[in-house]
Formats: structure tokens, C-alpha cells, sequence
């Protein structure tokens, strides 16, 4: 059987995104997201923040820049993917999402109007789903339906 990698997430920008180019000039943006899970401990609701670093490559990165703000509520599909290294002799690593499919769920806290440039469902239809996907250039639009 296959391994599978494969995972969703929603929650809040913990901060704006960081947008930087590669020597080879591929766009990546950098972006923290704090998870609330709510558990009842005896008679007492808590909840419990879980945050996680997510990579967003290429244009989405490019296109998404601006709306990807602290506090901005957004869903994340991606894979987990481990960095190792060494520094100062000893071994390092770190566990990062590398984000497949965003989508801009809700406004900031302080904001109740959508961003601009997103539709009403919060989705960012130009750039959203398109992270490491080919679209051939000789699409058949004969569908039956």
C-alpha cells in the first residue's frame, strides 16, 4: 500500500506573508497559522492553539501576497514535508505544510467586509487552486453537461 501525505487545515495568519524569490527566481511565501481546538477538561472549556509553518510556491504565492494578512481566517490543503540540518552540531529539523489549494475563508478580526478581490464564499478564484498544476494548452471544452 501507498504512503499518503495529506493534509488540511483551517485556522488564522498568526502574520503577513513573507514573499521572497529563489536564485532561480520561483516566487515562495512564508506564512504561520494558529489552529484553536476546543477541549472540555473536567467541567472547564479550554482551548488549545496548535501553529504551523505553511510554504506557498509560484504565483499563488504571488497572487495571494496581499490578502494573506495577519489574523485573515483561511483553509489550507497541502502536504507535510521535513527539512533537516546540522547547526552547531546538532541535528535540526523542522516540519512544514506546502500548500496545494488555499482559500480565504474569513475577514480579519477587526474587519467584518470581505478583502477585496475575493468573492463572497472568501474563495480567490484566479489564484487559489493552481500551486503545481500543468494546464494543457489544447483543453477539449466538449463536456457533456
Amino acid at each position: 500500500m501507498a504512503d499518503i501525505n495529506h493534509v488540511v487545515v483551517v485556522g488564522r495568519l498568526t502574520r503577513d506573508a513573507e514573499l521572497k524569490y529563489t536564485n532561480n527566481g520561483y516566487a515562495v511565501s512564508k506564512v504561520s497559522i494558529a489552529v484553536n481546538q476546543r477541549r472540555k477538561i473536567n467541567d472547564q472549556w479550554t482551548d488549545e492553539v496548535s501553529f504551523f509553518d505553511v510554504v506557498i510556491w509560484g504565483k499563488t504565492a504571488e497572487a495571494l501576497k496581499d490578502y494573506l494578512v495577519k489574523g485573515k481566517q483561511i483553509g489550507i490543503e497541502g502536504k507535510l514535508h521535513q527539512s533537516r540540518w546540522e547547526q552547531e552540531g546538532k541535528q535540526r529539523s523542522r516540519v512544514e505544510i506546502v500548500a496545494s489549494n488555499i482559500q480565504l475563508l474569513g475577514g480579519n478580526r477587526s474587519s467584518t467586509s470581505p478583502s477585496p478581490g475575493t468573492s463572497s464564499n472568501g474563495a480567490f478564484p484566479e489564484a487559489a487552486n493552481t500551486a503545481n498544476k500543468e494546464f494543457p494548452d489544447n483543453f477539449d471544452d466538449d463536456i457533456p453537461f
